[in-house]
């Protein structure tokens, strides 16, 4: 199966969701009037969008019928496709691992499936060829690094740990070592999801890039946010915090073969112009995917 079939089986819901609203917006509608932009700028909001998206989506929709005198809704579908692939190419798709080690800090909230996003990309990275490492610098979540390494054995990848309640950036420090040691491709670096508040994640996580940028000044180094797709409009609320905090550089988007709410990936990428890098359909390892942006419109609409 590839990405698009894949894909279009996991947005089922959301596909749904939308044939039920914009289906009938393009077959309702003979010809492209006021009621007709109304009624899709609606559908697009309820298809999670949000209503800076949505609306953005649509003026663009209005300048470009406008400029090439298009006449059917049909015409205005594959205008519409084209503007929200648009709204997702703001970087490349994939992680920038140019440098031996590479670094990718993953970030997020609790329960959003990071540690299992951690173990798929790892998984992928180890199949393609690469020495990989996990270092378990969520210290603070009971089991968070027995997960890891239950993930590490299932990749084939290495794991540096240290014991519950360990300083994360020591934990990451260590790792550094043993990756430079070991001669490791990438680093994998699991964080904390929660701390009592804002304040003290930010300066878990600030004091963690001192120490890559410290240990490894020159690394290509990633910050990838993991996103639960299934929360809609507070993922983007959740990223745009995460952002602020720990400058975000790509994002992954778990849990979409369980939302109606697929079209947030379109919000996120358009609100913070960040990548959405990888899209998780599934609970096996090859269910976390690559973004491709055409392929995801295409099985979206």
């Amino acid at each position: 199966m590839g990405f698009f079939d894949k894909i279009k089986a996991g947005l089922t819901k959301t596909r749904e969701a939308l044939s039920n609203t914009l289906g009938g917006v393009f077959s309702g509608f003979g010809q492209i009037d006021e009621d007709f932009y109304e009624e899709l700028e609606e559908c697009l909001i309820l298809a999670d969008l949000g209503v800076d998206t949505a609306v953005k989506a649509v003026e663009r929709l209005r300048k470009i019928v406008k400029e090439q005198h298009l006449k059917e809704t049909e015409q205005a579908k594959e205008a519409l496709k084209a503007i929200l692939v648009e709204m997702l190419e703001v970087g490349s798709p994939e992680l920038q691992l140019d440098t031996t080690p590479s670094v990718v800090l993953v970030i997020g909230v609790n329960g959003v499936g990071k540690t299992t996003t951690i173990g798929k990309i790892a998984t992928q990275l180890v199949k393609q060829g690469k020495k990989v490492l996990l270092v378990a610098g969520d210290t603070f979540r009971a089991a968070a690094a027995d997960q890891l390494e239950v993930w590490a054995g299932r990749s084939g990848a290495d794991i540096v740990r240290q014991h519950e309640g360990a300083d994360p950036a020591s934990v990451v420090f260590d790792g550094i070592q043993a990756a430079k040691a070991r001669k490791v491709d990438v680093i994998l670096v699991d964080t904390a999801g929660r701390l009592h508040n804002k304040q003290n994640l930010m300066n878990e996580l600030n004091k963690i890039s001192r120490i890559v940028e410290r240990e490894l000044p020159n690394a290509s180094r990633e910050v990838l946010l993991v996103l639960d797709g299934t929360t809609g409009q507070n993922g983007l609320i959740q990223a745009k915090q995460f952002k602020e905090i720990a400058g975000v550089t790509a994002i992954a988007l778990t849990k979409l073969d369980g939302t109606a709410k697929g079209g947030i990936v379109i919000a996120v990428a358009d609100a913070l112009q960040i990548p959405v890098k990888f899209v998780g359909v599934g609970e096996q390892a090859d269910d976390l995917m690559g973004f491709v942006a055409k392929d995801f419109v295409e099985a979206l609409l």
